[in-house]
């Protein structure tokens, strides 16, 4: 078997050139495109994140039936991403990916318009889960929950990797990433709802959902907390109306 051989005195010119070469970090009011990110430079904006979360994976997962198993993430993965993906004017979506049992995504999200509309998808990821677990159900297959994290912030995205290795991507420096990812391990458990937002991403959408909600008190559908590590957040069980009446009368 061969061995590796790394050849570290050539490669320490290379870390030289990387760690001496990144000329400036640009401050731009939205992400650019990921053609515009090269191996120099870094963008500084606002993004927001969204991670759903499997709630107790482990279980789930040791069960000795593989096709159920199979059958469940793909269920719960499939039409999440495909809640997530979907770009709309502003909120261009930068990245989207699985990380073992948790789907996540992270969107440039320049005005509170575009934050309010990832809240938006985790309502209708909140009602699919739902949906699924009914279709799960009539199968004789397991139920699921989720924690759904929201987080935002002005955050620094680089790209990394080695270049002309076809190993790159944006990593993503700030809170908004990190803490969608921590509050999604918050969610529905422990008596905190599904959906979990960072005080920030709340304080910067919920104007725009009171006043699309106009005859509603939507502030009563929030519960504020606090976490020794994260702060102040907000957490809810927020359907999407015509959706889950869908799903009430029987999916028909």
């Amino acid at each position: 078997m061969k061995e590796l051989v790394y050849d570290y005195k050539e490669r320490k010119e290379k870390v030289e050139e990387i760690l001496d070469n990144t000329d400036g970090v640009n401050e731009v009011k939205q992400f650019p495109r990921d053609e515009d990110f090269t191996y120099t430079n870094g963008y500084k904006a606002w993004a927001s994140a969204i991670f759903i979360d499997l709630r107790d994976s482990t279980s789930l997962f040791t069960k000795k039936d593989d096709v159920e198993i199979s059958k469940v993430i793909r269920g719960f993965t499939s039409e999440i991403i495909e809640i997530l993906r979907r770009e709309l004017d502003g909120n261009e979506l930068k990245e989207i990916g699985i990380r073992g049992d948790c789907v996540f995504a992270v969107y440039s999200t320049p005005v509170k318009d575009d934050i309010y509309e990832i809240a938006s998808r985790s309502f209708y990821v909140n009602t699919y889960m739902k949906m699924l677990n009914i279709l799960l159900e009539e199968r004789g297959l397991p139920s699921i929950k989720a924690g759904i994290g929201l987080s935002t912030s002005v955050t620094l995205a680089v790209k990394a990797g080695r270049k002309s290795s076809g190993i790159n991507n944006l990593v993503w420096i700030g809170k908004s990433v990190a803490t969608a990812a921590k509050l999604s391990d918050l969610g529905n458990k422990n008596g905190v709802g599904p959906i979990v937002m960072s005080s920030l991403f709340y304080n910067n959408m919920i104007d725009i959902q009171i006043n699309k909600n106009a005859k509603k008190d939507v502030k009563s559908w929030y519960t504020k907390a606090n976490d020794a590590k994260f702060g102040d957040y907000y957490h809810a069980n927020i359907t999407k109306t015509e959706f889950n009446e869908w799903i009430t009368n029987g999916m028909k």
